[in-house]
């Protein structure tokens, strides 16, 4: 078919190249046709000692190469030859039912020079010309061997004569043929043609490069002629050194075996070629070849022109492979042999390098979109698959999902492949970190097809973005005539974030517990918080005057970090109320509205000395401690009940004889206050300023006649306290002792409960001392805190 094959005649070599492309599926084979022995199935055994080369190009096209001195060629007069070859080709391995077509090649070459060499991929070969005296003036070892033998040389027949280490062996062609050896000759020339490493061969290093050498002496007697001829020939075996950017091909510039006067050796050209045509100026291709009196080097950049990259995969890792087809032909003369032509032919292939692929992120945040790079790869990997967050997808798959993927090249001829995932993708994974910050992380598990063999490999990658798209919300904060109110937006909320209330959570059942309302609508939760409710903080208390705040703290779900407090503050006119904090203080606006009315600043507590800070006609304000004024304690449950009495003293109207009249009405007015008993002290031994701190108890007033006076009996617990002087709690201070302690010294305070009651509990929470005994005296150091 038109294309398939290409064929040339290079440095007296057939060139024959198939197209792969037309072979894809198939299995070929090749014949040589022979006029008079008929069709003859090339083999490896058969390529070497006929002088054929049967491989693959570095891009995989099959390559028949044969020397134009080769067996079954048509040789007219040493200047046209001829070549006819068969290639059969099937779609079965047994090569049943093949089409043959028959391919005949012409090579035109008449610039011999006296010898010429060519080193082959599988074999070497040396043809001198017949007509030039063979034998040197100087008296080799080779040569001086081979003398006593001439005697035996038979009449009118070839022998070869091969000296290696051990020994020297002469044998007739025939049997040379035997052992793999090529002998013959043509109208001038006389060749040679030996497989490497032959029994006869001999390895020797050669400025250092190993070279393969058969040293052999042709000869021919007749009555009248005695014909000696060198058909030694040597070719490298190595050379070859690689870096991670470059190849470099070394061979000797002179070599002993070839060149018996060294002195007079003269190089006339060096050229180099690849792929079997000569490069005229290397350097275009960024090749180099350089020589000096020792060393000819051929270095070649890897990836340069006329080679062949191809991916691989070795243990799991991507990497490249370069190949190139090199060849180098180097003339020269000397004394002994009027010009030699030395052709080496070879095909370099890198070791396996590993090329990690990278994976680029040129994410743009502000677009909201991953933009991932994969590479570079060469033209011989494509993506098959892709997982994203461990989920698998064909790259069809993918697509319907939303990702975008697509090819880009890169330098160097290489490629990548691009994927776009959408931040907001169900794939994306999202974490709420910092303050108001989301990291989205986009998990990429990459398999690629790798060269014709289509060997699949996996690449894992994680590529994250961190950008402040979470807007942390902000409260609004308004009062009515009882109750504050915050308005919190709801995005984010219980999502991100949590509300605490004093370090408690303040969900729906905490909020209903306390007394206070939540409502949502599409936006906002609306906390509505009665004026007297629990957890409302007095900051300032008057006559008719209450200035509540309410604080709720923004908490993030995971860390517990505050972000941000809400608070709303308002100031409410209040005729009648009663405060109670957690320190015990009690603040009561008392109405009394009585006919005649009475004067309020003769009102008093339990405790006569307990007056009104402020009063007006029909209002009284007290403060005082639980601790004082004549308070009296009890437990309900699991309350403590603190009780005070708001009264007036009657005035007694002077008079000439009994009864006494008075114009006041009796009037008493109960107060008691609640506490938690598992949340507060017995002793009213409290360390927070009632100005800061929330409401803890509930209160209530209670107007009573004297009549209705319900007694209640004050109730007096025994607690003791001592220090002890070491953590053994062994050894106290005595009472009144005056102690000295640094600040950052332990105090091992006992504290005891005497009180036998089944219903009394100790719990001990802040300890402070101060320089007097006034609860309220500042300065105050404490001692425990949150005991």
């Amino acid at each position: 078919p038109p294309g398939f094959v290409e064929s040339s005649c290079r440095s007296r070599v057939f060139w024959m190249k198939l197209n792969k492309l037309l072979l894809q599926g198939k299995f070929f084979q090749l014949e040589i046709n022979d006029p008079y022995a008929g069709s003859i199935l090339l083999d490896e055994k058969l390529a070497s000692r006929c002088g054929y080369v049967l491989s693959e190009d570095v891009w995989g096209n099959p390559v028949f190469r044969a020397s134009v001195l080769g067996c079954h060629v048509a040789n007219e007069a040493d200047e046209l030859f001829s070549l006819t070859v068969n290639i059969k080709v099937s779609s079965f391995s047994s090569m049943r039912a093949a089409v043959t077509y028959t391919y005949p090649m012409y090579c035109s070459y008449s610039s011999w020079a006296s010898r010429e060499i060519v080193c082959e991929e599988n074999y070497m070969e040396v043809s001198v010309k017949t007509d030039v005296p063979a034998v040197s003036n100087d008296y080799t070892v080779a040569w001086m061997s081979a003398l006593p033998e001439t005697q035996n040389v038979a009449y009118q027949l070839w022998q070869l004569m091969f000296v290696s280490p051990s020994g020297s062996k002469r044998i007739t062609v025939s049997d040379a043929a035997k052992l793999g050896y090529s002998f013959n000759n043509t109208l001038s020339r006389v060749y040679l043609r030996a497989p490497y490493h032959s029994n006869e061969s001999d390895i020797s290093m050669v400025s250092g490069v190993n070279m393969n050498m058969v040293t052999s002496t042709s000869m021919y007697r007749q009555r009248w002629l005695l014909l000696l001829i060198d058909t030694t020939v040597s070719c490298p075996v190595d050379g070859i050194s690689f870096t991670d950017t470059t190849l470099t091909w070394t061979v000797p510039s002179v070599i002993p075996t070839l060149v018996v006067q060294e002195s007079t050796f003269v190089s006339k050209s060096i050229l180099m070629g690849v792929d079997g045509r000569v490069i005229v100026n290397p350097k275009e291709r960024k090749y180099s070849l350089e020589h000096n009196e020792t060393h000819i080097g051929i270095t070649i950049p890897i990836g340069a022109e006329g080679g062949k990259l191809k991916s691989s995969i070795s243990g799991g890792v991507y990497g490249v492979i370069y190949s190139i087809d090199l060849f180098l032909e180097h003339t020269w003369t000397d004394a002994d042999w009027q010009t030699t032509k030395y052709i080496v032919i070879k095909s370099i292939t890198t070791p396996f390098m590993p090329q990690i692929p990278t994976v680029i992120n040129n994410t743009v945040p502000e677009e909201r979109l991953f933009n991932v790079a994969f590479g570079h790869f060469l033209p011989d990997v494509s993506l098959v698959a892709i997982a994203i967050g461990n989920v698998p997808f064909t790259l069809r798959e993918a697509r319907h999902h939303g990702f975008k993927i697509y090819e880009t090249p890169f330098s160097n001829r290489t490629k990548g492949f691009i994927l776009e995932v959408a931040f907001d993708n169900q794939y994306v994974l999202k974490e709420y970190v910092n303050r108001n910050e989301t990291k989205y992380t986009l998990l990429i598990n990459y398999t690629i097809s790798v060269g014709p063999e289509m060997t699949l490999y996996y690449h894992s990658a994680e590529v994250e973005c961190v950008i402040a798209d979470i807007e942390i919300p902000e409260a609004v904060g308004y009062c009515d005539e009882e109750n504050l109110y915050l308005a919190i937006p709801t995005f984010g909320l219980y999502q991100y974030w949590n509300l605490y209330h004093n370090n408690k959570l303040l969900n729906r059942h905490v909020a209903l517990a306390n007394g206070y309302l939540a409502a949502t609508n599409s936006t906002h939760l609306i906390l509505q918080i009665p004026l007297f409710a629990v957890g409302v903080i007095y900051e300032e208390v008057s006559f008719q005057n209450i200035q509540a705040r309410f604080d709720v703290a923004l908490r993030k779900m995971r860390t517990m970090e505050t972000l941000r407090m809400f608070s709303v503050t308002c100031n409410f006119n209040s005729s009648a109320f009663i405060i109670c904090h957690p320190d015990g203080t009690v603040m009561v606006s008392a109405q009394m509205k009585t006919v005649p009315a009475i004067d309020m600043g003769k009102t008093k507590l339990r405790d006569s000395s307990c007056k009104p800070q402020e009063y007006n006609k029909e209002h009284a304000f007290f403060k005082f401690h639980v601790t004082t004024c004549g308070t009296s304690v009890k437990f309900e449950g699991d309350h403590i009940v603190y009780e005070n009495e708001i009264s007036y003293e009657k005035e007694t109207l002077s008079g000439q004889s009994l009864p006494k009249i008075t114009r006041d009405p009796d009037y008493r007015l109960t107060v008691l206050c609640y506490y938690r008993a598992k949340e507060t002290l017995v002793l009213g031994a409290f360390a927070s300023d009632p100005s800061t701190s929330p409401s803890f108890g509930s209160g209530m007033m209670v107007p009573r006649s004297n009549t209705a006076v319900y007694r209640r009996i004050r109730r007096a617990l025994n607690v003791v306290s001592r220090v002890s002087k070491d953590e053994s709690f062994v050894e106290f201070y005595e009472p009144n002792m005056a102690i000295l302690k640094r600040p950052v010294e332990s105090v091992f305070l006992e504290v005891e409960l005497k009180d036998e009651s089944p219903d009394a509990e100790l719990y001990l929470e802040n300890c402070w001392v101060t320089r007097t005994l006034d609860f309220n005296s500042t300065p105050r150091w404490n001692i425990t805190e949150d005991g």
